[in-house]
């Protein structure tokens, strides 16, 4: 379990908030009314470790304070010593003031992302102290290693999952979905996949994702009325899963099924507008059917999104070393 807490990001300085929030004031505002005084006042109180003293005042102040750089210093105040004295309700209610105050302000969603990754430490922190043998914390363990590609050490734990409560919904789907992870996977492994996403299926019949994933297997076999019988599935459960309605739509223009495929064409590229394959499938679609005019459409929207996914790739692929000059 100690795994765990290596991979968790873990929990950001709080003297680093307290920094940034004295940086936020170059100056210092005059205090024009009772309520800056009070703001000054918790702000102070807050920076030099009186928390307990500091968040009363800084509680009452921060809804009325009117001067946006002392609105921002009390609020990073307050989330400090909120998350000081281990009240993280309140903590985390600075911190959405703090986002509806200052909407896009890279300083407040940075502390953000701090405050939420160290609320998660915390909250893994607890349930290895509470509960280390249950299989929730095995569950936690076996998501953090395969955020680090550890396959098999992550299967490893989530089959301790299966032992201790066979029933456990998603551990299944987890379990194919590490084996198809797998560099080139063969047809024994995407047997045994397809195998845990059938018993997914069993133990929660409302999996969409599994549905999904035996759909796009039998779409690869070329098994075509099953493929189409798992898309449809996953459509009917999840109605804004974009890839199952593009899965979908593509079988059934395969199957020379134009007309049909339309409808969850149309639903995959509403859902998924930059996907130029949705455009492509749909182009094909609404001209067997004889919609030129839509297919023409379709048809440069491929163009255009294909062209446009192609420059983002280029951008995301390192750039080869220009050639030595000649010496």
């Amino acid at each position: 379990m100690r795994q765990l807490l290596r991979i968790i990001p873990a929990a950001f300085s709080l003297a680093l908030i307290a920094a940034t929030a004295q940086a936020q004031v170059a100056k210092k505002t005059p205090a024009t009314a009772d309520t800056s005084a009070v703001g000054e006042r918790g702000a102070k109180l807050a920076e030099t470790g009186h928390c307990a003293e500091a968040l009363p005042l800084l509680k009452k102040s921060f809804p009325a304070t009117s001067d946006k750089e002392l609105k921002l210093r009390v609020g990073f105040d307050a989330v400090r010593c909120a998350m000081t004295l281990n009240q993280a309700d309140l903590a985390v209610d600075f911190l959405r003031s703090l986002n509806r105050e200052f909407p896009r302000s890279p300083e407040v969603l940075y502390l953000s992302v701090h405050i939420y990754s160290d609320l998660s430490t915390r909250a893994s922190q607890e349930l290895l102290a509470a509960a280390p043998d249950s299989y929730q914390a095995h569950q936690l363990n076996a998501e953090s290693l395969e955020i680090q590609g550890k396959w098999e050490e992550a299967a490893t734990e989530y089959r301790k999952i299966l032992e201790q409560n066979p029933h456990v919904a998603g551990i299944h789907f987890r379990l194919g979905r590490i084996l198809l992870s797998k560099p080139d996977p063969d047809k024994l492994l995407t047997d045994q996949a397809k195998r845990e996403f059938q018993q997914e299926l069993e133990i929660d019949p409302t999996n969409a994702g599994a549905e999904y994933v035996l759909g796009e297997l039998a779409r690869q076999a070329q098994q075509t009325p099953e493929a189409i019988e798992h898309f449809s599935r996953a459509t009917r459960l999840d109605a804004g899963f974009g890839d199952a309605f593009l899965g979908l739509g593509m079988v059934l223009v395969s199957n020379k099924q134009y007309s049909d495929a339309i409808s969850p064409l149309e639903t995959a590229v509403k859902a998924q507008p930059a996907n130029p394959t949705g455009h492509y499938y749909l182009a094909i679609a609404y001209g067997r059917v004889g919609r030129k005019q839509d297919a023409e459409k379709e048809a440069a929207l491929h163009r255009q999104t294909s062209e446009v996914a192609s420059k983002e790739d280029e951008a995301k692929s390192p750039k080869s070393p220009e050639a030595a000059p000649p010496q």
